[in-house]
């Protein structure tokens, strides 16, 4: 009987599939070449053309066309076909009115530099500069030095450079809430000019875009240039909460989660005559709005959070279906099958409710055991031979001498699933307590420390497009690296074994209840549901639900105070 029932509705199935290809389909068609045109401005042409590879390679058949355009000719150019363009928040304000949609893809960031030879460098970078400092120097450009920003007797004088860009200019009166900047005396230029004469001035002082400033060939800042810290709560100081400017991914990381003053956060756009309909162009927009957002920081703009990924995503995924009438004798036929269709399910749940519950009390047993279930000491697989790190990094040394590590089975229960892993080639030399590896969740960073000394000889190159490896094999195919150790011998003593590293996991259970109940529950109390399940106890993937702020905080509250 059963056998039947399925051979009956595979018939029906197919009968339905058949008659349904030849109903009309939407207005939706894919590209049938499979190529793309997309525009970009220049300050986004090495982005864009960096997604066009990186798509590609993920897509060889798809053949991505980047067409570099200045902003004011780029709307004219989206015509009806002409595919689609990514533009900058300067370009989109003079434009908006003559593009019909348009879609956030990523953060434009504006920067205060300075030389990084200019003689108050250091306590500049303690001090940082406030909007009231540099407000008193815009405001009075005729008697401008370093001692009206820095509240202090400086005498040294500022040449203020301001890059000839709308949106900069808007950005830097909105920080320093002037309603229009006093030009004189203030060199304006374009952004390759603007770099090249404060890398000559030791006393310069400008604003521009963070991508002004990268180099394309190594991604780092241009040889020079330094970032200005911004002193945001003003107290004379760039304490704990302020320091993100150290290099440009402790930046980028900065401005993400909301540790560098909006005013000078722009967004850049995807722009088109008309909402996408291509299924080639939607689905690169798609990655650039998932996957493609790692390669942002790398040309000095910022990454979206994940809730304003999905808003961006849902003007892609709304866009309008239009399916074409079909005769009502067709609509009959296809009503009758699907009549059939559920005559015969309604048989199989019928049956298979016969049988449920023969097993209702061993499922709900079952059930009632998996939802009751909770991170703790038991959770943990903790392999003997191994040697075990407190910042949750293991090592072993294989027959050649060569020491593998990865991760422990703990962090990777606290992490839950990683989207991806920052790897270092192989040759880099790092010493014990270096960092060594940033594992990453949706854009969520966390850094972890080496347990050894010596030099990289290999990576794990399965992680890279296989990062899962860590949570379901931590031990095995999750591995990181191959290192030739430096001093393995003495370094061993400050590492744990098997029963060692079980009993002080005891004391790093409370430590990381301790975390929880004082950062989550006094500091972000709407994360607690989230964090701990009833009575307290610790829910698996704990990390997995919560916000980049939390992620910080057990960065440098949990991970580094145990190095």
């Amino acid at each position: 009987m059963k056998t039947r029932i399925f051979l009956l509705i595979g018939i029906l199935l197919l009968s339905v599939s058949i008659a349904s290809s030849n109903e009309a389909v939407t207005g939706t068609n894919p590209s049938q070449d499979g190529s793309i045109q997309v525009y970009t401005t220049p300050d986004l042409f090495n982005l864009t053309t960096k997604w066009a590879i990186e798509y590609g390679k993920l897509n060889p058949a798809m053949n991505i066309q980047v067409i570099q355009s200045e902003d004011k000719d780029l709307p004219g150019l989206l015509g009806s076909d002409a595919g689609i363009g990514f533009i900058s928040d300067g370009s989109f304000a003079a434009s908006d009115k003559q593009v019909n949609w348009n879609m956030v893809i990523g953060r434009d960031v504006i920067v205060p530099v300075m030389n990084a030879e200019n003689p108050l460098a250091d306590e500049i970078g303690r001090k940082g500069i406030t909007a009231e400092g540099l407000a008193r120097i815009f405001g009075k450009p005729e008697n401008q030095n370093w001692g009206m920003i820095l509240g202090n007797a400086q005498t040294s004088p500022v040449h203020a450079y301001m890059l000839n860009d709308a949106s900069v200019q808007a950005g830097v009166s909105a920080f320093l809430n002037i309603s229009q900047l006093k030009t004189a005396g203030i060199q304006e230029a374009g952004g390759a000019e603007m770099v090249a004469a404060i890398q000559k001035d030791p006393n310069a002082l400008g604003f521009c875009k963070l991508v002004d400033i990268i180099d394309p060939k190594n991604l780092r800042l241009a040889e020079h240039i330094k970032l200005v810290p911004i002193d945001r709560n003003g107290n004379g100081k760039i304490d704990y909460m302020e320091n993100i400017y150290a290099d440009l991914e402790s930046f980028s990381r900065g401005v993400w989660i909301g540790k560098y003053p909006h005013t000078l956060s722009g967004h850049i756009y995807a722009v088109s005559s008309a909402r996408p309909s291509n299924e080639q162009e939607v689905a690169f927009l798609r990655w650039a709005l998932t996957d493609g957002q790692q390669f942002l920081g790398q040309y000095g703009f910022s990454d979206l959070v994940y809730n304003e990924r999905q808003t961006q995503l849902d003007k892609l995924t709304n866009s309008a279906v239009i399916i074409e009438p079909k005769t009502d004798s067709f609509a009959i036929a296809k009503m009758v099958l699907l009549i059939f269709l559920a005559l015969a399910v309604v048989g199989i749940i019928v049956s298979a409710v016969a049988r449920n519950i023969r097993n209702k009390r061993v499922a709900v047993s079952n059930t009632q055991a998996a939802l009751s279930s909770a991170f703790d000491e038991n959770s943990v697989v903790v392999p003997k031979g191994l040697y075990f790190d407190k910042t949750h990094i293991w090592a072993f040394m294989e027959k050649d001498g060569a020491v593998k590590v990865g991760i422990d089975d703990f962090m990777q229960h606290i992490t839950g699933p990683l989207s991806r892993v920052g790897l270092k080639p192989a040759g880099v030399k790092i010493k014990k307590g270096d960092p060594l590896l940033t594992i990453i969740q949706n854009g969520k960073h966390l850094t972890l420390y080496s347990p050894v000394s010596g030099t990289i000889t290999a990576s794990n190159q399965t992680l890279i497009s296989n990062s899962s490896a860590i949570n379901s094999s931590p031990y095995a195919d999750g591995w990181i690296y191959l290192i030739e150790p430096a001093n393995w011998i003495r370094e061993i003593q400050f590492l744990s074994m098997a029963e060692q590293y079980r009993a002080w996991l005891k004391d790093e259970f409370t430590r990381l209840k301790d975390f929880f109940a004082t950062v989550i529950m006094i500091q972000t109390p709407q994360y607690a549901h989230i964090a701990l399940q009833d009575g307290g106890a610790l829910k698996d993937s704990i990390l997995t639900d919560l916000g980049p702020e939390v992620w910080e905080d057990f960065q440098t509250k949990f991970i580094d105070t145990a190095r």
